[in-house]
């Protein structure tokens, strides 16, 4: 290719680009990865332009099949990408040109590279914002085999890291699948708005061209039109919506990736995580490390940084298109990798996780997690709360130092801190009786935690269906 100023656009200019400047404005090294969105939309466009009068049949016919031809190029790894044509979309104009001659220079007709990459962003991101839904369904269902699996595992549940109340370990499964169905839903948010067309919007103004944005969108399955030509090319609102929302989902994933580091620990020993999913030591023969969540974990700061960038990228923007636009698509399309990365990890992870049901059973029995089972055992005998709080703390506080948990202590031993205790009370000093207790929707028993389940289930068939 020619090192003189871009030919596309060069004849206002007197003298050549400088090399430097040339490579440090270029972005196809990193755009090119738009090339499908980019013919997808120029070939929407040649069919709007020949429906309006503006192309010949024959004209369009040439453009499309020169566009499929470079697609394949593209395809097969046989394409030149060149710095000098700055980006992924002069870059296949110029070739388009080359391929079927002056027919290709008239597919920029009414439209211009502000309104076309932000058409291709749209179409990009729409594509995999649907990747992302589908793979965080393919995790769900994974959580609920497991949830499913694991209905009645009593665990250790905890507020500040601390031995709270007896939980199934299904139960807590299902609170993953809430956090993720809370991300999907945002993500599903988020497509509507990154599903309106800019096309037509030209470099900010419009156009002077009889174009119908209407069928443009229709062809390329957009909901609408962009309303204003201004905020069409300069709105990236899109692009940082779908960083906050990839953001929200790390930040759910680091915190199941935390537990799964913790679980896996020699001091919890809660789960195994397969071979496969973890590496060894350089040094230390015995080491299983539980890379993926650890690396998931360390994989959210990029993206809560790249939500910040373009953040900072669009402040204080006047309207309308500015070069620095250009720095969206770098933070924008690590936010993708990262995300696709991580779900598609934990999606293959978790469901082959093995429970150590004994090690968690005999967790939960130490901390007095029935403390608050005896204080509603309590209450239930006619004992104000506050009071049977301060029963059960002295119960408690009788069992640390006597070694006891409260289902171990005598009749006679519980009856000391209050007579209304009777033999009954060991129903609801059992793990299993306490988890069972909890049977409403929401709740922890094993028959909530299955209904949840088949909830989950039907949620995901609804998805598919819709």
């Amino acid at each position: 290719m020619s090192n003189k100023t871009n030919q596309q656009w060069g004849g206002r200019f007197s003298e050549p680009t400088d090399a430097f400047v040339a490579r440090f404005t270029a972005s196809v090294d990193f755009d090119k990865r738009l090339y499908k969105q980019d013919i997808q939309g120029s070939v929407a466009h040649a069919r709007m332009l020949t429906r309006v009068g503006v192309l010949s049949q024959s004209e369009c016919d040439d453009i499309v099949r020169g566009l499929g031809e470079i697609r394949v190029q593209i395809e097969r790894g046989e394409f030149e990408w060149s710095v000098a044509l700055e980006d992924v979309h002069m870059n296949i104009e110029a070739a388009l040109t080359q391929k079927i001659g002056i027919t290709g220079k008239k597919l920029h007709t009414g439209r211009s590279r502000n309104d076309q990459v932000a058409t291709d962003i749209r179409l990009y991101l729409r594509d995999e914002t649907d990747l992302i839904l589908d793979e965080i369904s393919r995790l769900q269902q994974g959580l609920l085999d497991l949830a499913e699996q694991e209905a009645e595992t009593v665990m250790p549940g905890f507020t500040h890291l601390q031995t709270a109340q007896p939980v199934t370990f299904g139960h807590h499964l299902m609170a993953w699948f809430e956090m993720l169905s809370r991300d999907y839903e945002r993500f599903v948010d988020t497509r509507k708005r990154i599903n309106v067309m800019p096309l037509g919007a030209a470099a900010l103004a419009g156009t002077t061209y009889p174009i119908d944005r209407h069928y443009t969108a229709e062809l390329l399955q957009f909901s609408a039109p962009a309303g204003n030509s201004l905020d069409a090319v300069s709105d990236r609102d899109f692009a940082i919506e779908f960083c906050a929302a990839s953001s929200l989902l790390l930040m759910h994933l680091t915190r199941m990736s935390e537990e799964l580091v913790l679980w896996a620990s020699a001091q919890f020993n809660f789960v195994n995580l397969p071979d496969r999913f973890c590496t060894g030591s350089s040094i230390m023969p015995q080491k299983k490390n539980p890379d993926v969540p650890e690396l998931v974990r360390g994989k959210s700061g990029r993206v809560y940084g790249h939500l910040f960038s373009l953040l900072t990228l669009m402040k204080s923007q006047p309207l309308a298109y500015n070069k620095d636009n250009q720095e969206d698509k770098e933070p924008l399309f690590d936010t993708v990798d990262t995300v696709k990365g991580c779900l598609r990890a934990f999606a293959d992870m978790v469901p082959a996780l093995e429970a150590r049901r004994d090690v968690m059973r005999e967790a939960a029995l130490r901390g007095f997690s029935t403390a608050t089972d005896l204080a509603d055992y309590l209450v239930r005998k006619g004992v104000a709360f506050r009071d049977a709080h301060e029963i059960v703390g002295l119960s408690v506080a009788y069992g640390i130092r006597t070694g006891q948990d409260l289902g171990q202590m005598t009749l006679d031993e519980l009856r000391q801190f209050s007579d209304v205790i009777e033999a009954d009370v060991f129903e609801v000093l059992t793990l299993e009786g306490s988890v069972s207790a909890r049977d409403h929707i929401g709740g922890t028993a094993p028959a909530q935690v299955r209904h949840a389940v088949t909830v989950g289930r039907q949620l995901l068939l609804s998805r598919q269906a819709g």
